[in-house]
């Protein structure tokens, strides 16, 4: 989740449940937040247009091709927050599709706003748990790419077990991706960086593009922020990975 709609989990709350079991983490906590009348007028006049209700049943990439009205490649990015890197990517991407998944309201209200003043018609978006829409509606082989930028970091060590990017959920993910697609991930959260290096490495599905095995500089595919471009000037880092399905 980007910029200002990243959605770190305050200090108030205590995780006092026990752990998910593997293939469902969950890693967000549904709170209230801003819901402008702009972004309320995009969710209840755009959402019947362009948002793609949950449904227990998977999706073959002809299920999507008739959503979208093409067969163009698919690109699925978990967590859009407010949408301003979702829907310039998809602005700038026109010939590829683009699967946006975001819990709260007034991020797919935001999103959903971007795509009437972008003049979008290649972005979809889920309100719905990611883990469940992954098992649920997209089919093994399906997706050219996933995205999953900035998503909450649970910093506390008792949070961990929250954070998203896990053995079990990545290997779903690899499973979900065509051969030779990709996931990308970035945080600005060093230690959630280095657990997702140790994770993605140790998916036998996956390959790391870095020439060091490590980390790679922001593609220029990935746009910078407000948040990002407010974190860099105050000296904070963020860490990019990019991996390729075997």
């Amino acid at each position: 989740m980007n910029d200002t709609e990243q959605t770190t989990a305050p200090e108030a709350i205590e995780d006092n449940s026990p752990s998910q079991p593997y293939g469902h983490i969950k890693s967000y906590v549904h709170r209230k937040g801003h819901f402008s009348e702009g972004q309320k007028r995009a969710y209840e006049t755009l959402l019947p247009q362009f948002g793609v209700a949950y449904q227990e049943q998977l999706k073959s990439t002809t299920d999507w091709a008739d959503i979208f009205g093409n067969d163009n490649p698919i690109v699925l990015e978990i967590g859009c927050g407010m949408g301003e890197t979702t829907a310039k990517i998809a602005a700038q991407n026109p010939n590829i599709n683009y699967i946006g998944v975001e819990v709260f309201t007034a991020g797919v209200g935001a999103l959903l706003k971007r795509i009437a003043e972008y003049g979008l018609t290649n972005l979809r978006v889920i309100q719905h748990d990611a883990v469940e829409i992954i098992r649920d509606m997209i089919a093994h082989g399906t997706l050219d790419g996933i995205h999953i930028y900035f998503p909450d970091p649970w910093h506390k060590a008792r949070h961990h077990k929250r954070r998203l990017i896990q053995p079990p959920f990545v290997h779903e993910l690899a499973l979900r991706l065509k051969p030779n697609a990709y996931i990308h991930c970035a945080t600005d959260w060093e230690n959630y960086a280095e657990q997702m290096l140790e994770v993605l490495s140790a998916e036998v599905l996956l390959h790391n593009t870095s020439p060091t095995q490590g980390f790679i500089p922001r593609p220029e595919s990935r746009p910078l922020t407000k948040y990002e471009n407010r974190g860099n000037r105050l000296g904070h880092g963020v860490w990019d990975l990019m991996f390729t399905r075997k």
